[in-house]
């Protein structure tokens, strides 16, 4: 049986230690960073190699292809895409055009993956930036409103959904008034909870049917003071599975990011712990790899019928005209 992981490999191809660790560790999924992309060829060999150290035809492989400063994937075998805060700009001149952009961009973003056998693009991003937050989040969000940033969202999911391919709303329930960046160091946000509810974790909501999730490594002191999104038992009962209502696969952010503290072992377990379905952790050796997948149990209960029910909500692609739709989406662009 899977077990409550996702995990990564080290370069552009698997080792014989890594193949043997995927085989014993039996991983839920599997996720994608620059260093392991070459050519189209070589990165469809990964994917594939991957899901059959597994034996599992339809684990899902995971990809950021945000666009803008976040994307793994790029020239010169795929193309570049613009931030989120591109399709903001759209939206404020022409909210029609403005979501058209989003979508038609989602959708080729989409089509880039699927040919590769990915499934799962670690978008949309539903923060809220605030103008004296550290800049980790910044354009990469779609606007500065709730409602805005959740209508783009929207627009965003419906585009990788439409070419088969999984969408993961992040980071829950909103990173956008982060001070400092979560890769280094632990972000704390003292603002008050009915603020919170009204902007933050409001831009979650309508996207709270998406069927994957990853939460925020930050502390929102007015409601647990001690601990992060990620491994808080209140914050994703209360707020990320009660008020926002999310109820797909709870995914964590990358567990070696220095905002958790602890073991690696710790670290999962106290995920765990808190309500997330499933680990991520992508970012370590091989002895850490080993470390992070001891501490995860299978998958089973309520964390496999999401996991399941999020796998089944995948589509194959629906018709497409790529080269067309490029220069559709070149023209929106241009105009912006």
């Amino acid at each position: 049986m899977a077990r409550a992981l996702i995990t990564d490999v080290a370069g552009l191809s698997i080792t014989g230690e890594e193949r043997a660790f995927l085989r014993d560790a039996d991983p839920w999924g599997f996720i994608l960073f620059k260093r392991n992309v070459g050519t189209p060829g070589q990165v469809r060999a990964l994917v594939d190699a991957m899901r059959e150290a597994v034996g599992r035809a339809d684990a899902p492989v995971l990809v950021d292809q945000e666009g803008g400063r976040v994307q793994r994937l790029g020239p010169p075998h795929w193309p570049s895409y613009p931030p989120g805060a591109h399709y903001g700009h759209l939206f404020d001149r022409d909210p029609e055009e403005g979501l058209a952009a989003a979508r038609l961009g989602a959708r080729l973003i989409a089509s880039d993956l699927a040919a590769l056998g990915i499934t799962v693009d670690c978008l949309p991003i539903a923060d809220v930036p605030l103008s004296d937050a550290d800049p980790v989040i910044g354009n990469r969000a779609y606007g500065t409103k709730a409602s805005k940033v959740a209508t783009i969202g929207t627009a965003v999911a419906q585009g990788l959904m439409a070419g088969g391919v999984l969408p993961v709303l992040k980071h829950l329930p909103g990173h956008g008034r982060a001070t400092v960046d979560s890769h280094h160091r632990l972000p704390v946000v003292a603002t008050d909870r009915k603020t919170l509810e009204s902007s933050d974790f409001a831009a979650f909501q309508p996207l709270a049917k998406l069927p994957l999730g990853m939460t925020a490594h930050v502390v929102f002191s007015a409601i647990d003071p001690v601990a992060p999104a990620t491994t808080s038992v209140t914050m994703v009962a209360e707020v990320i599975r009660g008020f926002i209502g999310f109820d797909g696969l709870l995914m964590s952010d990358d567990l070696s990011m220095n905002a958790l503290s602890g073991t690696l072992a710790e670290r999962a377990r106290a995920t765990l712990a808190a309500g997330c379905d499933v680990v991520l952790h992508c970012n370590g050796t091989l002895e850490q790899r080993r470390e992070v997948a001891g501490a995860c149990p299978p998958l089973t209960g309520e964390g496999k019928r999401r996991a399941d029910a999020a796998l089944s909500s995948r589509r194959e692609p629906e018709p497409f005209d790529v080269a067309a739709a490029r220069e559709e989406f070149a023209a929106m662009s241009a105009s912006a």
